[in-house]
């Protein structure tokens, strides 16, 4: 079930549609939460954490809805074009697959990839006694260990968690404004070679003297703390990847040598000049500029016993 691409009929509808064109500079990504048909309590409390993480830019589904990515991905491409939305997590829970989470990405509406998890142990927001961060604050997300960088699936984890709570693209962030740190840990992996548990906590910031210019940083865990197990994932097709990582030409700015520009967008150049021979340089027409008049030997001037001789 996909819609049907409409015509604007007024000047409002025209500029909705024009939001939704591509652009050289995307609008920040938002994210769905969906729940199934059948859920259970655990997952109903990650999915209310890791949307209050999403705020603003998330929409939260709160009916149960008949979805499963893995077996049929029209619901899902008809939920991502109907709210403009690239990002998604669904949650079920079934005696096969037991506290289910699903996080992927859309391109162009149409399921890039996906990764399934199983939630084993799930704390609150509310079990913590912490203070929150604000809504809509870039979180600094650390990755600790080497499967992060080795193991496949878990290469997947970091790039969808990455995109999931990155926000908008900021130059620039103020060590004031960073409220609130994800750390997502690689634990080692089964007897038989599986990938290990994925543990998924967060952590407030407050910003302490430390007698230097920097302050001191202190971590207090705000929730939700959350042991994950990766069961399956879907590796995006390689044609639709490579349109999806695609750079527009006008954000690959070719670097002219010797060629700058200051903040406020003066231009500047650099010449590079040859050796100068200074000595051959054309000057003024002065006598006392003459070479051969520095280097005329100056006269000797005669002493009493010159004179004496003389006489």
């Amino acid at each position: 079930m996909l819609l049907k691409p409409s015509k604007a009929k007024n000047a409002r509808a025209k500029r909705f549609l024009v939001n939704r064109d591509p652009k050289i500079v995307e609008n920040g990504k938002t994210a769905l939460f969906v729940r199934g048909s059948t859920t259970s309590q655990v997952i109903l409390d990650t999915l209310k954490d890791l949307y209050s993480l999403r705020k603003p830019d998330a929409i939260n589904f709160t009916k149960k809805n008949e979805i499963h990515p893995f077996d049929s991905e029209t619901s899902i491409e008809f939920f991502a074009r109907k709210n403009d939305s690239s990002l998604f997590a669904v949650g079920m829970h079934s005696k096969k697959r037991p506290h289910n989470l699903i996080l992927g990405r859309t391109f162009n509406y149409s399921i890039l990839d996906m990764i399934e998890l199983g939630v084993e142990r799930c704390t609150t927001m509310q079990e913590f006694k912490a203070q929150t961060c604000a809504v809509g604050m870039k979180p600094l997300m650390v990755f600790n260990g080497e499967a992060f960088n080795q193991n496949e699936d878990l290469v997947r984890l970091k790039s969808i968690l990455l995109d999931f709570f990155r926000g908008e693209a900021a130059d620039k962030v103020s060590l004031k404004g960073l409220e609130y740190v994800i750390t997502v840990t690689a634990g080692p992996p089964g007897a038989n070679g599986e990938t290990g548990l994925v543990f998924f906590r967060t952590y407030t910031t407050t910003l302490k003297k430390s007698g230097s210019r920097q302050p001191r940083v202190e971590l207090e865990e705000m929730g939700p703390s959350l042991d994950l197990r990766v069961r399956r994932v879907r590796a995006p097709a390689e044609e639709m990847w490579k349109q999806a990582i695609k750079m527009p030409r006008e954000l690959n700015v070719v670097k002219t040598k010797n060629i700058s520009r200051d903040g406020l967008g003066d231009k500047y150049g650099r010449i590079h000049v040859g050796k100068q021979e200074i000595n051959k340089i054309q000057t003024r027409k002065v006598k006392a500029l003459k070479k051969h008049l520095d280097a005329k030997p100056a006269k000797k001037q005669k002493t009493s016993d010159d004179m004496a001789d003389s006489d």
